[in-house]
């Protein structure tokens, strides 16, 4: 099986992401090949068996470069993706309280985003996850890689 995992990353947490992801899937002997989405061109994505990708959100919502990256690809139809992104964790409020559910869900848009670009172009979800952000430039939550070990675990592999 072959995995093409297209990230973006400005401050260094997708590309951890991204790198702890293809280090759990080579050790089921699944070949991953990870991109950072500057160095990619949509319309020259190379073939794979499925297609991973991974944005943090900017104002709730995928980073520009990343939206304009998925609306350029040109797969086949029917075509496996999967989404893994970095978000910002919840803070609480000025009363202490944490934001519900419902409340992050209206904030928190990337997943549905990506979600709606890449079922436009015929594409099948087989899988997502997020992976929160603690700061604005981080860290990562901790046991966040037991989070990635977690989502690639939900991957079909065959």
């Amino acid at each position: 099986m072959r995995i093409e995992y297209v990230h973006a990353s400005k401050f260094g947490n997708g590309a951890r992401v991204a790198g702890e992801f293809k280090d759990q899937m080579a050790a089921k002997g699944v070949q991953v090949e990870v991109h950072h989405v500057k160095d990619l061109r949509a319309r020259l994505i190379p073939s794979a068996d499925l297609y991973v990708f991974s944005s943090p959100g900017r104002m709730g919502r995928p980073i520009g470069r990343m939206r304009r990256f998925l609306k350029g690809l040109r797969l086949p139809t029917g075509s496996r993706y999967a989404l893994l992104t970095t978000e910002g964790a919840p803070v609480p409020d000025k009363d202490g309280k944490m934001p519900s559910a419902e409340k992050m869900a209206r904030y928190q848009r990337m997943r549905p985003i990506m979600n709606g670009i890449l079922q436009s172009r015929g594409l099948v979800n087989v899988a997502e996850d997020r992976v929160l952000v603690t700061g604005m430039r981080g860290p990562l939550e901790e046991s966040w890689q037991k989070k990635v070990e977690s989502f690639a675990a939900r991957l079909p592999t065959g």
